[in-house]
């Protein structure tokens, strides 16, 4: 009998000290300098009651202390240096990269660092295809003529056939090489492993830029920002494409020296420019990428996400760290992504 109480009260014990574990939460901080509450109150309405919300670099520092959890995009990480700091044990970015997250030496290697994966693949296949029907099609010319009345029968070009070359084969260049596939394309790619190399008809190594380009048609760069990708293009690159050859870029702006960009796009050596990232961002309103014949410019906009699902892939990792799971887009610090 004395057993039994025995054992029951250990029990009692132990469960008592499972609650008390599960109820206590993590403190998390929501950084961002739009749609903070939006994600905040998500978090909340999950069950999490540690959450704070900040907007500006001076609330995040009054709010750091004890943080063990930030959500945020472009966090101010000067203040990752700072004692308050200390409680920090996982970063989760908002977006797909992370260069910043990754090059930033206030940031030990004990912070765990995860960015969002397998969400911006569908919507930024769509804007490349976008711009290259645009200018397949030439529907600027269609619109001018309807705009004054004017029937301008001409031939138009097509994708069909044409060589597509997708610097990036991760699962942004995998879909855009799908939808490449539906319009009877051919795929080239272009990545730091071969790991994909089997998705197109010929893959080139990063000490082939210059044979990987003289070929294309298109060229769509979804490279990651390493220290091998950091103004990788540059002019003897662009100047191998063809002089009918379009640029997409929705990776990195610093991917691309845009100086020689700009030189080569002035000079017409390429069919058109499509750039949705840029070396600085907002692109600066002096900068000769605005009015540039054929440079199609977009403010960073092809990979937009919902806060929804933002909030739902960080909801999932948040169990998945409470629980010690691996977490869904966890970076690689060696490859920087």
């Amino acid at each position: 009998m004395q057993n039994r109480s025995f054992c029951m009260a250990y029990i009692k014990t132990v469960v008592a000290k499972g609650k008390s574990t599960l109820n206590k939460q993590p403190k998390i901080m929501v950084y961002s300098t739009s749609d903070v509450e939006v994600y905040a109150d998500l978090i909340r309405e999950a069950g999490y009651t540690n959450v704070v919300a900040a907007a500006t670099p001076a609330e995040a520092e009054a709010e750091l202390t004890d943080a063990e959890i930030i959500l945020c995009w472009r966090f101010p990480l000067d203040l990752l240096a700072r004692p308050e700091a200390a409680s920090v044990k996982w970063i989760q970015s908002m977006g797909a990269g992370v260069d910043d997250l990754v090059r930033c030496e206030h940031i030990s290697d004990e912070i765990i660092l995860s960015r969002v994966v397998d969400q911006y693949s569908g919507p930024m296949a769509e804007y490349v295809f976008a711009y290259l029907l645009y200018i397949a099609q030439n529907i600027a010319r269609t619109r001018a003529a309807q705009s004054e009345n004017r029937w301008d029968p001409f031939l138009t070009d097509v994708l069909a056939k044409k060589t597509i070359g997708v610097a990036g084969l991760g699962s942004i260049g995998s879909e855009i090489i799908r939808k490449a596939r539906a319009f009877d394309m051919n795929v080239h790619g272009l990545s730091y492993s071969a790991k994909r190399a089997d998705l197109v008809d010929r893959h080139y190594g990063p000490d082939e830029w210059l044979a990987f380009v003289k070929e294309l048609d298109v060229l769509v760069m979804i490279l990651p920002l390493t220290e091998q990708t950091h103004q990788v293009v540059n002019r003897e690159i662009l100047m191998a494409m063809k002089p009918t050859a379009c640029l997409v870029n929705v990776g990195r702006g610093l991917s691309i020296v845009e100086r020689d960009l700009i030189d080569v796009m002035r000079e017409g050596h390429l069919r058109a420019a499509i750039l949705d990232v840029f070396e600085k961002e907002p692109l600066a309103s002096e900068s000769p990428l605005w009015q540039l014949p054929n440079v199609y410019v977009t403010p960073h906009l092809s990979g937009m996400n919902t806060d929804e699902r933002v909030g739902q892939f960080f909801l999932e990792n948040v169990k998945r760290y409470l629980a010690n799971e691996p977490l869904h887009g966890l970076v690689n610090r060696s490859a920087q992504y």
